[in-house]
């Protein structure tokens, strides 16, 4: 389900009991618009230089993370467990729950609002999605949002480039 493996630090436990039932769909470029160089990894794993780049310097403290990334060539990376809290949502409510955190899995397109995502990119997102539905009970296709859903106002990934009908006619085949 992921081509590599990295553990980010900006992870911690699960709140004991929480159930896993949400997928949140984010985009990430770093710099904005610039893809496929290596400061996505380095926020990740906290160790981003905010000196190499002038963006960078309102990143400066940011401790966050996402259970998985998805580059636009579809290589997938883990950073954090699915059984783990990732830090990705931020300040977030999802059908009246706050801390979306607590019971979510975030995976993070290499993207902008603007831009098309690739079609590696979907076919990747459907596979784990796929897999999420397989393995946690809770879970299932009408849980499944996008950041700007369960923080409005505050956030707008994965943005208007991204294509929910071709995405959900992607889970919906069968493999």
């Amino acid at each position: 389900m992921s081509d590599y493996f990295r553990l980010s630090p900006h992870h911690d436990e699960r709140p004991e009991n929480s159930v896993i039932k949400l997928l949140v769909i984010h985009n990430i470029s770093l710099p904005p618009n610039s893809f496929d160089g290596p400061w996505i990894d380095d926020l990740f794993m906290g160790r981003l230089d905010t000196n190499s780049h002038p963006y960078f310097k309102q990143l400066e403290g940011i401790r966050v993370s996402a259970h998985q990334l998805i580059r636009r060539n579809g290589e997938v990376i883990q950073y954090v467990p699915f059984d783990k809290r990732a830090w990705h949502a931020g300040i977030s409510n999802w059908q009246g729950e706050s801390n979306c955190n607590d019971f979510s899995v975030g995976i993070e397109l290499e993207g902008t609002d603007d831009l098309p995502f690739t079609e590696i990119q979907y076919l990747k997102l459907a596979e784990v999605t796929k897999a999420l539905i397989f393995r946690y009970p809770h879970f299932n296709v009408k849980s499944i949002c996008g950041h700007s859903d369960i923080a409005p106002g505050r956030k707008t990934d994965p943005g208007g480039k991204f294509d929910w009908d071709h995405f959900f006619s992607l889970i919906e085949k069968k493999t």
